[in-house]
């Protein structure tokens, strides 16, 4: 279901599993169709995939929520005669949609052309198309007419140019070494955009889809205190995050890596918030910024029961628990 929403734009028809598998298990041979559901049967979903069933349109697209391995893909393509995308493509493709910075830009360009590299030979689907949408593994040229050397070539150069940006974020980040900075740190769409807008005052962008925030902003708490309080809002975090992604945005998380404390932003009205808070958690030790001081913001308890607040408390009895629409329990934080 988390995998579907990345896919904004995409029909989805169906979704289905292997047998006994979890949705944490991330195994998959890539050898055969073999999955179940609770809506239909296997061979039913092989029919939609593979455009055998006489009932219903053949899939265009066949996600998997598991990254695949080159031959895996190209396996999965031949038995299908459609394109095949996994969860790490998917989440490029998201990242790529909403990358409006140059910054932004720069990173998802260099983990696509790290995606991309080994998959070239191996992918007979969909190679002459061109664009960049759900599906599309060009971003204007064939996949087939770029060789690795021409990507490694491009990818240093975007390194390069990269690089040049992060120079320039160090020099600003020192300016502001003599005000305390605060990082809102969490999973993908768990508030901190709107809890950084409420905070600050600024008109950062606040919507609710995942990934919409890619570059860190960073702005002064107001009403504005002595010293200076800084605010800054993090990529958000997702479960499996590619590496190569965690270190293309690197310059980003810097901003975590750097502040003098961490809120971590809970989405508490959602079933899996207590992973997402483990997954949080994994990433910053990934980059080293586990050991600053922190403090867990459950936001949108006013979408929870008396009762589901009240077993909150006992069970995160540290942890401030607020609306980011409410006034004064955003007061709270400040204070």
């Amino acid at each position: 279901k988390e995998l579907a929403e990345y896919t904004g734009g995409s029909g989805s028809i169906r979704g289905f599993k292997k047998p006994g598998q979890s949705d944490d298990e991330d195994d998959f041979d890539g050898q055969h169709v073999d999955y179940d559901d609770d809506e239909g049967d296997p061979e039913e979903d092989y029919e939609l995939a593979t455009g055998t069933s006489e009932s219903k349109p053949r899939a265009s697209l066949v996600v998997f929520d598991h990254e695949l391995s080159p031959t895996q893909m190209k396996n999965l393509e031949d038995a299908t005669g459609v394109e095949v995308l996994d969860r790490t493509g998917v989440i490029l493709e998201i990242f790529s949609r909403h990358a409006k910075s140059r910054e932004a830009r720069l990173q998802v360009e260099i983990a696509k052309l790290g995606y991309l590299a080994p998959r070239l030979r191996l992918s007979k689907v969909g190679g002459d198309r061109q664009g960049g949408g759900i599906g599309s593994k060009g971003s204007g040229e064939s996949a087939h007419e770029l060789d690795k050397r021409r990507i490694r070539d491009r990818i240093a150069e975007l390194k390069t140019q990269l690089d040049a940006i992060r120079n320039e974020q160090n020099n600003r980040r020192s300016s502001r070494r003599e005000s305390p900075c605060v990082a809102l740190v969490g999973y993908t769409n768990a508030g901190k955009s709107s809890l950084m807008r409420a905070l600050t005052g600024s008109e950062v962008l606040v919507a609710d889809k995942l990934f919409a925030t890619l570059d860190t902003t960073v702005r002064v708490m107001h009403p504005e205190s002595f010293p200076r309080v800084l605010v800054s809002d993090t990529v958000g975090f997702i479960k499996k995050l590619p590496h190569d992604l965690v270190a293309s945005f690197r310059s980003t998380l810097d901003e975590a890596l750097n502040a003098s404390l961490l809120l971590f932003t809970v989405d508490a009205s959602d079933p899996n918030f207590r992973s997402q808070l483990e997954v949080t958690r994994s990433v910053l030790r990934e980059i080293g910024a586990d050991d600053q001081d922190q403090f867990i913001i459950l936001n949108k308890v006013d979408q929870l029961t008396t009762e589901q607040i009240r077993a909150l408390r006992m069970e995160y009895p540290e942890a401030i628990m607020i609306s980011a629409k409410k006034p004064e329990d955003v007061k709270r934080v400040r204070d």
